[in-house]
């Protein structure tokens, strides 16, 4: 992007590697190569009168290469991304970097503000996009998003938790149909590279939509910094940016990760106190045994099994349950790809 003025779409990141050692606009503020910023996008006034404003920081590398956003707290109470970022951001140095990191570390900020998974209306803000310049506040905060973050990249990586109650081992979620997510998938080195559908009005969909190679990252629960999960994360995201040669490569021994592409929920047939016999990363086989339902007074006791293989990827952490609520989230082991 070689103009002060901002642009958009499949045509600003077609140029954005060829001219990025030029100085590039975002939020209305010129970055030259080989510095950072920290910038603020205003979002929405509060009726108190004082502005919500999103914070970002634009990384623009001394050398040409390729866009890449990090985005963390699309729901407000999932906090191990925020750190992530951050941690990332003091390992990038801009005269080193080739191409350009754009960090927003709270997307949400209404929600992050209130501990709270969803904007002040109730919606879901990753159920929301590509968002309208006039619709609701989810859908004006996902539309900015989109408009001054997501359009600019070429490829992307959300970060995220398990909601509240719930837990979730570390994983990349992807499309691994299209080689180059794969690539991308594969190169972060989770445990888990799952093959996940899109959803409807999530990010992922609307960037994926847009030509943009995304991933996603699952680790911890809400409300919770677990130092596993944010050592993996910026391992990961480390070795995705040396995979699109924006830094370069530690001298590690990548993790290799196991790709799947199918995951199932176990559900509560009754409702009761659930106590798990299994923990995250847990291999299972198909028929086991893997909790019990239990009534407050222990009259009625129901085993819980397993209806296929897989590893343990999700679990509840509230030992109450009502009939149909989740409890145990599987990957299948029986619909494995080859990662050679």
């Amino acid at each position: 992007m070689s103009s002060s003025k901002p642009t958009r779409g499949r045509a600003a990141r077609a140029t954005g590697a060829a001219d990025s050692r030029e100085a590039i606009e975002l939020a209305g503020e010129r970055v030259p190569a080989g510095e950072r910023r920290s910038l603020e996008i205003p979002v929405s006034r509060l009726a108190s009168g004082a502005w919500v404003k999103l914070p970002l920081v634009v990384v623009h590398g001394a050398k040409p290469g390729k866009w890449l956003w990090l985005s963390a707290a699309i729901h407000g109470d999932e906090l191990n991304g925020v750190e992530i970022i951050r941690r990332v951001l003091a390992g990038v140095d801009a005269r080193e970097l080739a191409g350009v990191l754009v960090a927003v570390p709270v997307v949400n900020v209404f929600g992050f503000l209130e501990q709270s998974r969803y904007l002040p209306d109730r919606r879901d803000l990753n159920r929301s996009f590509p968002g309208s310049p006039r619709g609701s506040m989810a859908s004006q905060l996902a539309h900015l998003f989109m408009r001054e973050v997501v359009a600019r990249c070429e490829y992307g990586i959300d970060l995220h938790t398990g909601s509240a109650g719930r837990a979730n081992l570390p994983q990349i979620r992807a499309d691994l149909r299209d080689a180059e997510a794969e690539r991308c998938a594969l190169a972060f080195g989770a445990p888990l590279a799952l093959h996940a559908r899109l959803r409807d009005g999530s990010l992922r969909e609307a960037a994926v939509r847009r030509g943009i190679h995304t991933l996603l990252y699952e680790a911890g629960e809400a409300l919770r910094f677990d130092r596993r999960s944010i050592e993996i994360g910026v391992a990961g995201i480390h070795r995705v940016m040396a995979a699109l040669c924006m830094v370069a490569p530690r001298d590690e021994d990548a993790p290799r990760p196991l790709a799947l592409f199918a995951s199932r929920w176990i559900r509560a047939a009754q409702s009761g106190l659930v106590l798990l016999e299994v923990e995250l990363g847990d291999h299972v086989r198909r028929g086991q045994v893997v909790g019990t339902i239990s009534d407050v007074v222990g009259s009625s006791r129901l085993r819980v099994r397993t209806q296929s293989a897989g590893i343990v990827i999700g679990v509840t952490t509230n030992p109450m349950v009502n009939r149909g609520d989740a409890m145990i989230h599987l990957a299948e082991t029986n619909a494995e790809i080859s990662v050679a």
